[in-house]
């Protein structure tokens, strides 16, 4: 592995790297990072949990100086995702005095204003709240050095497409743009084809492999209305330091997240009726402490959470594509995870054919559900007569069967999750 001084880094960057635990360079940040020092444009595919974060803020914060206003700007489909690369921006430039300004919709655009006027280096932002800021010319995007699109995959697989062309539109034509992205699909070559120049190709792992090989797969079986005593179950026997436990629906979510609280776990709860403030709360009591994270889609991708050891499907997502996302929250960064789903009888189906087409290997495991057997699920899901959540079996990955409606800018829309 690279030390990150092979890459003769200023002293003060290599002291922010040093405090965050960042010492050796993952096999993306030693392919990008040299590249992206050059000024080359470059399209990156590399699996979640790589470090792709590290491959684009590192170069950036290198050539940057912090005479150099609104220099940098980096769009992320999400506002979680956001949040995230704001974060790791505002950490690794803190020693050079590299200020970083976050801007998402949700929220007071009055504050983002005001953090935008004092002055900063880097904006990271989701494409609606840019473009609104640009639109009342309180964005100028006219001296950016710099333009990263994180999670691109993600970014048109929401629509936003059209919204990244405008943005990329206002930007000066001798910008370096960086694309990153966990899959390289046709649209993806046709943008880096019409607004990038030349850019260099950077594939990390086997395009066929989906998820990484330190997660363990698992399913264990459940009869109607006891996946709640499966779930305790699963928790008594194997005691999963840190989880993300993933439900098909909001009511289901908060029914878990109740059940977990009320058996002495700490746990939180995220979905899409929770405010944006509520939301982060979340994201942060689990980061900090929390044992438990009990969510919907709305955490299935772009989240980065150290340590995650298990992500537990309470409900199995009926999409492949849904899984991989939902299982790469855990082994971040190299290291080991599990994941562990809970199917009824009838769903043999579901686990052939995420093994089919992830190509994994799942293997049944048995659990001791008895001393949990009095804790019903028929109201978890807050239907009448114990009936099963609604799958989403016939709609496009990891969305609900409503669509997004035009100037909408949540993950798969405001009513999904």
């Amino acid at each position: 592995m690279t030390k990150f001084e092979e890459f003769q880094l200023k002293s003060e960057l290599l002291n922010s790297l040093h405090k965050i635990g960042f010492d050796e360079a993952t096999e993306v940040q030693e392919k990008a990072i040299p590249l992206a020092l050059e000024g080359t444009d470059m399209v990156v595919r590399s699996k979640t949990g790589t470090g792709k974060t590290g491959a684009f803020l590192i170069p950036i914060i290198q050539k940057l100086e912090k005479k150099d206003r609104n220099a940098a700007l980096i769009v992320a489909p999400t506002r979680e995702l956001a949040l995230q690369v704001y974060e790791v921006a505002s950490q690794m430039g803190m020693s050079s005095g590299i200020r970083s300004t976050v801007v998402y919709g949700k929220v007071s655009i009055e504050r983002q204003i005001q953090n935008i006027h004092r002055g900063t280096n880097i904006i990271i932002g989701t494409p609606g709240r840019l473009i609104d800021l640009m639109k009342r010319g309180e964005l100028d995007l006219s001296r950016v050095r710099f333009v990263v699109l994180d999670e691109a995959d993600i970014m048109f697989d929401l629509g936003f497409i059209e919204d990244v062309e405008y943005i990329l539109s206002k930007t000066p034509a001798t910008r370096q743009t960086m694309l990153l992205s966990a899959t390289v699909q046709e649209r993806i070559l046709k943008l880096a084809k019409k607004h990038m120049h030349e850019p260099e190709f950077i594939k990390v792992g086997e395009e066929k492999v989906l998820t990484v090989n330190t997660i363990s797969h698992s399913y264990a079986f459940s009869a109607d209305h006891s996946k709640i005593a499966t779930l305790l179950a699963y928790l008594n026997e194997y005691k999963p330091p840190k989880s993300i436990i993933f439900s098909e629906t909001k009511r289901g979510a908060d029914y878990i997240y109740k059940i977990l609280v009320k058996q002495g776990y700490s746990a939180m709860v995220m979905h899409g009726d929770l405010t944006q403030a509520q939301r982060e709360h979340s994201l942060e009591q689990f980061r900090k402490s929390a044992q438990f994270l009990v969510a919907t889609n709305v955490a299935a991708r772009g989240l980065d959470i150290d340590d995650v050891s298990d992500v537990i499907n309470f409900d199995l997502p009926g999409e492949p594509e849904v899984y991989v996302h939902r299982v790469g929250r855990s082994a971040r960064m190299g290291k080991n995870g599990t994941a562990f789903s809970i199917i009824y009888d009838d769903e043999m189906n579901l686990i052939k054919n995420i093994e089919k087409n992830v190509k994994i290997h799942m293997s049944r495991i048995e659990l001791d559900q008895e001393p949990f057997a009095h804790i019903s699920d028929s109201i978890s899901m807050g239907m009448r007569g114990g009936q099963r959540p609604r799958r989403n079996m016939g709609s496009r990955p990891g969305y609900s069967n409503n669509r997004r409606r035009p100037g909408n800018r949540t993950y798969g829309g405001s009513r999904s999750y």
